[in-house]
């Protein structure tokens, strides 16, 4: 206890690298591949009707022993090899994830170990869909507060066991996946401010039904995300010191094609350039909410439609309503 006359202690605060990067990406998806025809055996639907609608052609359901875990294991492990990374050079892992089949135990911890990362600080973060993108903020801020040196993010969900597998609105659209982000100290800045937050009036939108089946108010959403995320997206890329014109590539959360192609729209008219690549993985990846970024990101630089060095907008958006974007360079 100290007396009037004695100095109060002064706590020392950790300081680390003024900028981040993503060093290295990776994902994995089952290997089930399920058509919009395979859909239409067991439910009132056509695959005219689900292209039209969002432009999904295909997606991938995993396994019954095919964990959450099991995938963001696989696609942890391809993103540290891509970042050249050691895990035990990583000290902390985050799992953004809405479809753990309990609360406990979390992800994150289980992750860890069976990647090699010992002694980890892990959690799981919950944003839904914009979970990635959350979860890529706060490695970023982790690791330029000195509270973390070099962090592993992965967004994974297993959708298929929370889809009533008949209910035509919902169960052709999500899918199962994960997708990874090493993230380190840069000299240069590679990853951009964060800009989120959240429409809370908006929450009976999307939610789980009877606590057992994910469900969603489909057209709400839709016009909420169609005019809502353009100026979220348009925010990251001023907190980041951008113009539009200055973005290659955007990666919206992979909800519905044609919310993916009003939002590019969006953007080009207000300068974004016509050549901009845009993610439109969710064709044959299907909804993977927190794992559809990474995923789309990983996607589209094995096929060649991304470069390293390219400046990427992100921004994820779902349930809560939650939403997240920022600018980051490509790996």
């Amino acid at each position: 206890m100290t007396t009037p006359s004695t100095p109060r202690p002064a706590l020392r605060l950790s300081r680390g690298p003024a900028a981040t990067r993503i060093l290295g990406i990776g994902s994995t998806q089952p290997e089930r591949v399920v058509t919009n025809d395979d859909l239409a055996k067991t439910m009132d639907t056509t695959d005219q009707w689900i292209r039209d609608r969002v432009g999904i052609i295909e997606r991938r359901f995993a396994d019954k022993d095919e964990l959450l875990v099991d995938m963001a294991v696989t696609a942890g492990t391809r993103a540290l090899a891509d970042a050249g990374v050691e895990a035990s050079e990583v000290d902390t892992v985050i799992v953004p994830n809405c479809t753990m089949p309990a609360p406990i135990p979390n992800a994150a911890a289980q992750v860890a170990d069976r990647i090699g990362v010992r002694a980890a600080g892990a959690f799981d973060l919950n944003a839904a869909c914009a979970g990635f993108c959350y979860g890529l903020g706060v490695a970023s801020d982790l690791i330029r507060a000195g509270s973390s040196g070099k962090v592993l993010v992965i967004g994974a969900e297993k959708l298929t066991d929370v889809v009533d597998p008949v209910d035509r609105a919902n169960a052709i659209i999500f899918a199962d996946g994960a997708g990874a982000a090493v993230v380190g100290p840069s000299d240069e800045p590679g990853i951009g401010p964060v800009a989120w937050g959240s429409a809370g009036e908006l929450v009976d939108t999307i939610y789980m039904r009877e606590q057992k089946y994910i469900y969603q108010e489909g057209q709400s959403v839709f016009r909420w995300a169609t005019t809502q995320i353009a100026p979220i997206a348009m925010r990251a890329v001023e907190v980041a010191g951008l113009r539009l014109s200055d973005v290659d590539v955007l990666v919206p959360h992979q909800a519905n094609l044609r919310i993916v192609e009003a939002i590019a729209k969006r953007l080009r008219a207000k300068g974004a350039r016509e050549d901009m690549v845009v993610a439109d993985d969710i064709k044959y990846s299907g909804n993977t909410s927190s794992a559809s970024i990474p995923m789309a990101l990983d996607h589209m630089r094995a096929d060649g439609r991304v470069r390293s060095g390219d400046v990427v907008l992100m921004v994820g958006f779902g349930a809560g309503l939650s939403y997240a974007g920022q600018v980051v360079i490509c790996p």
